[in-house]
């Protein structure tokens, strides 16, 4: 199955990315750890208003957006360690999900959310699962620092620039806004043309 397999015609009303990255791409340093030089408060603050907008949460099994509506939230938790789907514990707003197993449309549906807003916030391979799906894709650049053989945001980073990756899978940018101007962090929110 691939991830737009679903015998009925369910599909998610919109599917947008969240990321900060370093100066040379990436999410984390080599052992997977977000430095604390990559968390800053204005983009927390954007990241947690972009999610209160959106249904259901997509992420990996170490990602997690840690924000005070968290618990609350549906999430998706993508991992390759079981079949197909199966409950996260016992909180029925948790499914875990084997993309290779099962399409985005039936997990959705199992979820109870067949038509949600998504928000896809990590890691490298469930950002990179959804660029030819995304809608739009705010990249946050931070302060200028380098994670070399870090955890990059999308597969072949740093061989090609985030930005590069986003615009060969029909995105492009719409607008770049200063978060806070003491420390150069900016995002851009990138967009899918429509057809």
């Amino acid at each position: 199955m691939t991830l737009t397999d679903h015998p009925n015609s369910y599909a998610p009303r919109s599917i947008v990315g969240f990321a900060i990255v370093s100066r040379d791409g990436m999410l984390a340093d080599a052992a997977g750890v977000m430095p604390d030089a990559l968390k800053c408060e204005a983009d927390q603050r954007f990241f947690a208003a972009g999610l209160d907008q959106v249904d259901v949460v997509i992420h990996g099994r170490h990602s997690h957006e840690q924000q005070e509506h968290s618990p609350l939230r549906k999430r998706l938790i993508v991992t390759h360690q079981i079949r197909a789907l199966e409950r996260a514990g016992h909180c029925d707003r948790q499914l875990r999900w084997n993309p290779r197993g099962v399409s985005l449309e039936t997990a959705l549906a199992a979820l109870e959310a067949p038509h949600a807003a998504l928000g896809i916030v990590g890691a490298t391979d469930v950002f990179g699962l959804f660029l030819d799906r995304y809608d739009a894709f705010h990249l946050t650049r931070g302060p200028e620092i380098q994670l070399s053989g870090g955890r990059p945001v999308f597969p072949g980073v740093p061989d090609r620039t985030p930005e590069a990756i986003l615009a060969a899978h029909g995105l492009a940018p719409l607008g770049t806004v200063t978060l806070d101007s003491t420390v150069d962090l900016t995002v851009t929110t990138w967009r899918r043309a429509l057809p």
